[in-house]
């Protein structure tokens, strides 16, 4: 690809390093900014610098948040004694999308995965021990992705809380295993959380 402007085949190169985004397609986000107002793009571009510098995660739950505490973790309406475990932060976004859990959230930041160098200090396991072990929690949901590494990761911790006299569930398997939760229709993910099922029954069933 041949360009006329140094200027412009910097932005692509730039707009190109996003995932999914292909030089092409990043030439055509490229040159409809160029047709843009000057204020307009400028616009643009103080929202991505504003949000990448400002942007911090939340102190309790490591939700993407504008404060120290999220929306979900500070609102009074949430149920704190049930806390949802996800994977990562578009998990949270898929399950309220269905708008059928209530609680409050906990992410990991991932799942331990040996063979990609993910062990369990790497993620938020320890703060969520801490959260469990702090008292007046009443029931941990995993929703973990259904697969050999979400499995591992369900049981590491379900280990860790052994002795904690709450109720550990986990989603119900209408999200087919190798799925992803993120791809989920909300009709599916909805219904896999109000039928979730004890731990113990799932990793009996699946192990």
């Amino acid at each position: 690809m041949i360009f006329s402007s140094a200027l412009l085949e910097n932005a692509v190169n730039e707009f190109a390093k996003l995932p999914g985004i292909g030089k092409k397609t990043a030439l055509r986000l490229v040159l409809h900014l160029v047709k843009k107002e000057p204020v307009e793009t400028a616009r643009f571009s103080e929202a991505i610098a504003a949000m990448r510098s400002k942007i911090r995660f939340c102190s309790n739950c490591f939700n993407i948040s504008d404060k120290e505490e999220c929306n979900i973790c500070s609102n009074p309406l949430r149920k704190k004694e049930m806390i949802c475990v996800v994977e990562s932060i578009r998990d949270v976004m898929a399950i309220e999308s269905t708008q059928q859990f209530n609680g409050v959230y906990h992410v990991l930041g991932g799942i331990i995965s040996p063979l990609d160098g993910v062990g369990p200090d790497q993620l938020n396991i320890d703060q969520l021990v801490k959260r469990v072990k702090a008292g007046d929690i009443e029931e941990l949901i995993f929703a973990l992705n259904p697969n050999i590494q979400g499995d591992t990761t369900v049981y590491y911790i379900g280990r860790l809380l052994k002795t904690e006299t709450i109720k550990i569930t986990t989603i119900a398997r209408g999200i087919a295993f190798g799925g992803e939760l993120e791809f989920a229709d909300e009709m599916t993910l909805a219904k896999s959380i109000s039928n979730r099922i004890a731990v113990e029954q799932y990793i009996s069933t699946t192990g």
